[in-house]
């Protein structure tokens, strides 16, 4: 089976017990209040890339309700649960690597977390595509695993039944593709994370502007 296909359907199958575990997680809440702060646009339309059930989505709109949001994702399940969660604002199914199908005109991009599953390829990719279908001056947030790429691969679930390839991402050429794509302004933020099973690990937040 296709690697990124294998990871659509494993986030498809394992969508209402991420839910249950990460809705309410407000590790990040700091880093979306600066997302928010930089988009200062009153009815800002906003693209939020892997929005799984939707918990960031929720986020934005409680604190910026002025928001125009469409959050996507790939897996079918996630775009479910995001659209019941989120009822104000559009969920549809999309893949990251099709945006080109996307019109441009966002005032921002909100992409948390699905790095982490996207090539160093994909992710250059990305970057370049979301400058494409930003508006100028528009905010654009990442966020990774930080750590050696070529340790990334395949982690599987605690029962043992779904499995996902796990890309870890460095600053220095995620720094680089922005830079090449437009960006600046850039915000580098770095969280510890502890994961259940004790395993520990930093994750890297990007806000960056596109010029």
């Amino acid at each position: 089976m296709n690697t990124d296909n294998e990871t659509i359907q494993a986030w498809n199958s394992v969508a209402a017990q991420y839910q249950t575990i990460f809705m309410d997680l407000d590790l990040y809440d700091d880093t979306y209040d600066a997302f928010c702060q930089r988009v200062e646009k009153p009815g800002a339309k906003i693209l939020e890339i892997g929005c799984g059930p939707g918990n960031i989505t929720r986020y934005l709109l409680r604190k910026r309700p002025d928001f125009d949001i469409l959050a996507t994702d790939a897996a079918p399940n996630m775009v479910a649960l995001a659209s019941q969660n989120n009822p104000t604002a559009r969920c549809e199914v999309l893949d990251c690597r099709e945006m080109k199908r996307l019109e441009a005109g966002f005032d921002g991009i909100v992409c948390g977390f699905c790095l982490p599953y996207l090539s160093k390829t994909d992710c250059e990719n990305l970057i370049r595509d979301c400058s494409q279908v930003l508006n100028e001056g528009g905010i654009l947030y990442l966020s990774a695993i930080e750590g050696d790429y070529d340790r990334s691969g395949f982690q599987t679930s605690s029962d043992r039944k779904t499995r996902m390839h796990v890309y870890l991402h460095q600053a220095d050429y995620l720094l680089e593709s922005l830079k090449t794509n437009g960006f600046a302004n850039t915000e580098l933020i770095r969280k510890p994370y502890t994961k259940s099973d004790g395993t520990a690990s930093i994750h890297l937040i990007i806000i960056t502007q596109k010029q």
